[in-house]
C-alpha cells in the first residue's frame, strides 16, 4: 500500500513528504512522533450501513474529532451506519486499522470527508498502509486527487 501511495502522489504531482517512525496508530502519540499536530492527522475509519453491509464508507476526519455516526448516516444516505469489524476493514481495505489511508482505491467504498479536516492545516498526515511510516500531504493535492464528498461527519462538541 506505501508504494502505491507514494507512486500515485508522485504521478499526481502532489507535495508531500515521508516520514518513518516507531510503529504507532493512536492519533494522539502518532502526531507527536510525525511533529504534527493531533488535528491535521487524517483519521480514517471503514464503517457499513448496517442495512446492508456491503454499503462501505471510508469516513475521513480530524484526529482530534470524534465520528457522528447519525451525521455520516444522513451523508450517505441510509438509516443506520457502524464500523466495519478489523478484519473486514483489513479485508477490504488492504491496511490494518491505524494504518488505513484517507484514499479509496475501491469502487466499492464511498470516500466521505469532513471538511473540517481540509480547513484548518495546509497539510494533513496519515499513516500510509503502516503503522511505521506516515505522509504528510498538501490538503489541495489531497482533494484534488482523492475527489471525496465532503460532509460534517464530527460530533458537534
Amino acid at each position: 500500500m506505501f508504494e502505491k501511495l507514494k507512486a500515485m502522489l508522485t504521478a499526481n504531482h502532489a507535495r508531500f513528504r515521508e516520514i518513518h517512525h516507531p510503529s504507532e496508530g493512536n492519533s494522539e502519540r502518532v502526531a507527536t512522533v510525525r511533529g504534527t499536530e493531533v488535528g491535521q492527522g487524517a483519521k480514517a475509519m471503514l464503517c457499513s450501513a448496517k442495512e446492508d453491509e456491503n454499503i462501505l464508507i471510508l469516513a475521513i476526519l480530524p484526529g482530534d474529532k470524534k465520528l457522528d455516526f447519525k451525521k455520516l448516516a444522513q451523508a450517505v444516505p441510509c438509516k443506520k451506519i457502524t464500523l466495519a469489524a478489523p478484519e473486514v476493514a483489513t479485508e477490504k481495505t488492504g491496511c490494518v486499522i491505524g494504518a488505513i489511508p484517507p484514499f479509496s482505491f475501491s469502487p466499492h467504498i464511498r470516500l466521505i470527508v469532513d471538511p473540517g479536516l481540509l480547513a484548518r492545516y495546509e497539510e494533513i498526515a496519515f499513516n500510509a498502509g503502516r503503522l511505521d511510516t506516515s505522509i504528510v500531504l498538501n490538503a489541495e493535492d489531497y482533494v484534488r486527487i482523492s475527489r471525496p464528498s465532503l460532509h460534517d461527519i464530527c460530533v458537534t462538541e
